[in-house]
């Protein structure tokens, strides 16, 4: 085949030369330099390079697969893939997303296009006698225990971690004038409060492993800082402090900030080398067993002033969980609130292990850390935020009816800015500006037109909730509970989710 492709270009080459001898215009010239240079690469290809075997046996014609290869997620996703196919978020999924967030149409039309008869296909049932909706309450809650003095009333809908560095400076800054006008929370990620932060919005000060923002670095290492950390969490804009054990995107691992996204601002601002790779460590320093954790969460909130303190982690070993929750009992001090991460999360880089194969899905974990919170009699004390790719008003009812008191999201509100998932967050090369430092694509992004595209996919998707609470008949959004939303099981039955993560274990549930 490789002699077959050397004669063929050749010949097409020699033919230009032809061209050119007995009609010398531009044009000719033109096709006889491409000719040319595709003749070299061939001759390159096929006797000079040696690392690639498939260009050696098929020269230049070898090279458009990895042509394809770079274009195959694009023609996957705008002409394969059809409306419940495309991963992780399909199409009807982001197009409720953009449709919200541009109050655009967003009703479907002929029926819809889940087969309901399917295993694992969900839903809830509404009553015979609808609520108006303009009159459901509950889309606020008290997160604070009888530890914290400055209790925060929250959205039941807010901004899950995000760290500038992973988005860019104009995502923060519309992400955080989004939340200001919608009334809700903005968490910073574990990158710090960087000045795009500041911008009015309601903050949740995330402290990571590698403590940016909290912390400094002392030969080499990054340990946590008590003046540091106390800057940024008595500033009035940051309302919750959360201290981040675990996320569902690489459990166990710690943050990863790739090279080429570390600029010197970025760097600054973690007081890291710039155009480094920044790994966080997989675990913190400041504890290493729960009676320490325990001192640290009261160390964090007198040093915020009384802010509520919560801590984040995706759901390991259930044993250890329980343990945890035991020992806050036992010491009678606790956080103020619990953030479970899915399995299934992530906005950033991960390696593929990490994200595919650690970690429990959000449904196990939320139900597995709410009937321990009952259990030992902390539920009224820890409020619960979930965060596992929620999407649209019926993901945030199920998570509330497992018992999350609030719901994180990460990924719905980037596709809110624009986002198109490129997948290209790790490479900053995302082509709407998102998740890139790279200036020319920052500046896509243009902020006073997408803060507003942030503020009415909270608001717009808060309205779809009370809709949907007010057909099930229910004054609240407080009133949902896991028998209120049903899945059809492998024999094609019908099993409440109450049946599913809870009647089995209905002792530990007072």
């Amino acid at each position: 085949m490789r002699d077959t492709i050397l004669s063929v270009i050749i010949a097409i080459n020699i033919l230009c030369g032809v061209l050119v001898y007995f009609m010398p215009d531009m044009g000719n010239y033109i096709l006889l330099t491409v000719a040319s240079v595709v003749t070299l690469l061939a001759i390159y290809d096929a006797f000079i390079q040696k690392e690639h075997s498939l260009m050696r046996a098929f020269p230049v014609i070898a090279r458009l697969r990895w042509v394809f290869e770079e274009e195959r997620e694009k023609i996957q996703q705008y002409f394969i893939e059809d409306d419940l196919s495309g991963k992780p978020i399909n199409r009807e999924k982001r197009s409720i997303v953009y449709q919200r967030s541009k109050k655009e149409i967003e009703t479907v039309p002929f029926g819809t296009q889940h087969n309901v008869y399917a295993k694992g296909y969900e839903f809830v049932k509404h009553s015979l006698f609808p609520k108006d909706h303009h009159h459901i309450n509950g889309e606020r809650v008290l997160i604070g225990s009888d530890k914290c003095k400055q209790k925060y009333n929250s959205s039941i809908i807010n901004i899950s971690a995000m760290s500038f560095g992973s988005l860019s400076k104009n995502a923060i800054m519309a992400l955080n004038q989004g939340a200001k006008m919608g009334g809700f929370a903005h968490n910073t990620g574990e990158g710090g409060v960087s000045p795009y932060h500041l911008q009015g919005g309601d903050l949740i000060f995330q402290v990571g492993t590698g403590y940016f923002g909290a912390g400094k670095s002392v030969n080499g290492k990054r340990v946590f800082d008590a003046e540091v950390f106390k800057n940024n969490a008595v500033r009035p804009e940051v309302k919750m402090v959360e201290i981040k054990l675990s996320q569902g995107a690489k459990p166990g691992h710690g943050g990863i900030l790739p090279a080429k996204k570390n600029t010197k601002e970025i760097a600054e601002i973690r007081s890291v080398e710039p155009f480094t790779r920044v790994d966080s460590p997989p675990g913190h320093d400041a504890f290493s067993n729960f009676d320490e954790m325990v001192t640290f969460i009261q160390q964090v909130r007198e040093l915020s002033g009384g802010k509520p303190i919560g801590i984040k982690f995706c759901v390991g070993d259930n044993d250890e969980i329980e343990a945890m929750i035991k020992a806050f009992a036992d010491a009678n001090n606790y956080p103020d609130y619990i953030a479970v991460d899915g399995g299934e999360g992530g906005t950033g880089s991960a390696p593929l292990e990490f994200s595919n194969y650690i970690g429990t899905p959000l449904l196990e974990g939320l139900s597995f850390v709410n009937k321990m919170l009952k259990k030992y009699g902390l539920k009224d004390q820890i409020k619960i935020i979930a965060s596992g790719k929620a999407i649209d008003a019926f993901d945030v009812i199920k998570y509330l009816a497992l018992g999350a008191d609030a719901i994180g999201m990460a990924r719905s509100f980037m596709l809110s800015l624009g986002c198109i998932q490129a997948r290209e967050c790790n490479l900053d090369t995302c082509p709407v500006g998102v998740a890139t430092q790279e200036k020319d694509l920052v500046k896509a992004l243009v902020v006073k037109y997408k803060n507003i595209r942030v503020k009415n996919y909270h608001n717009k998707t808060i309205s779809a909730i009370k809709e949907m609470v007010a057909a099930m008949g229910k004054e609240s959004i407080e009133d949902i509970e896991p028998k209120h939303i049903f899945r059809r099981n492998t024999g094609g039955e019908i099993t409440s989710l109450d049946e599913i993560y809870y009647v089995k274990e209905k002792v530990f549930i007072s």
